[in-house]
């Protein structure tokens, strides 16, 4: 099998057998098209040896890629060879034994509560975008959805009745997210004053969140519309949408929520992913005792 033959398989296999996103298909064989590109393609998918896979590691590192990106692209190559085992095409997996580099957990930038408050102080609520704009950052900053679980919310996933939301997560995995009363009323608003007058587009009759031509928003919209309200209220920090869900976490947390409940809420697999919610908890609370104990 050739790269040209194994790389359009492997899609397959991603989609079909693992069940993975388009977003994330992409980026296991953007990574698989990097080693196919590093080995130069004279080397057929079936003949890697570890130690190539061991330069290859070593050309990342001299080109200055990060250690969380080189393990994640070693996680794409060990996802690629385990299905070259299950088609046969190979005996042996040659990233066995190749453990991934070890990494520094950065803990998330995180807003305190009146930033997020500064920041929908400068909202102007008198034009559509405004009124959509508030209903956004209401929801994520209440739910803690992806930027494209928002981007992709439907009306019909929408239970503000009942006081929850159906999202579509990583893996097209759906669970149910509560949404806080605020995120209600803000998005009730903007349904029925902005959305509800809009000139849909054919096949986004059903999202929720729209952009001035009646689409789907981008998630590069959707960054723009976080970063400029930041900018906008003074905060200094390096904010992105997902900001908003690391806050979203990062306050239940502080506020005595179950980690087990917050990880559900995220769509998080593993608990190991949101137990680094209880280091910025730690966090908090050291700099709580420097700044208000007498002999800290």
């Amino acid at each position: 099998m050739l790269w040209p033959e194994a790389l359009p398989a492997f899609k397959n296999f991603l989609k079909l057998e693992r069940g993975l996103a388009e977003n994330s298909v992409e980026s296991y064989l953007r990574d698989i098209a990097k080693l196919a590109s590093f080995l130069q393609e004279g080397v057929a998918p079936e003949a890697v040896s570890e130690e190539d896979i061991h330069r290859f590691l070593a050309f990342l590192t001299d080109i200055g890629m990060s250690s969380t990106s080189q393990a994640r692209i070693l996680s794409g190559l060990k996802a690629f060879f385990e299905f070259l085992r299950i088609e046969r095409r190979r005996d042996t997996d040659p990233t066995y034994l190749i453990a991934a580099p070890r990494l520094t957990r950065k803990l998330p930038e995180v807003l305190q509560v009146s930033e997020i408050e500064d920041m929908l102080g400068c909202i102007d609520h008198s034009t559509p975008e405004g009124t959509r704009n508030r209903a956004i950052l209401e929801v994520m900053y209440s739910s803690g959805l992806r930027v494209s679980e928002l981007t992709e919310l439907k009306i019909t996933q929408c239970h503000f009745e009942e006081g929850y939301l159906l999202v579509v997560g990583k893996g097209s995995k759906a669970r149910l997210v509560p949404v806080g009363s605020a995120a209600i009323k803000y998005s009730e608003i903007y349904l029925e004053e902005v959305r509800k007058r809009m000139d849909v587009k054919k096949g986004f009759e059903d999202h929720l969140f729209l952009n001035r031509r009646g689409a789907a928003l981008s998630r590069v919209m959707v960054f723009y519309v976080v970063r400029d309200l930041a900018e906008k209220a003074g905060i200094q920090k390096s904010i992105s949408p997902h900001t908003l869900r690391h806050s979203f976490a990062t306050h239940l947390v502080e506020g005595g929520a179950d980690l087990r409940a917050v990880q559900e809420m995220l769509g998080h697999e593993s608990i190991t992913t949101t137990e680094i919610y209880t280091h910025l908890d730690r966090a908090y609370l050291q700099q709580t005792l420097k700044e208000f104990h007498p002999r800290a």
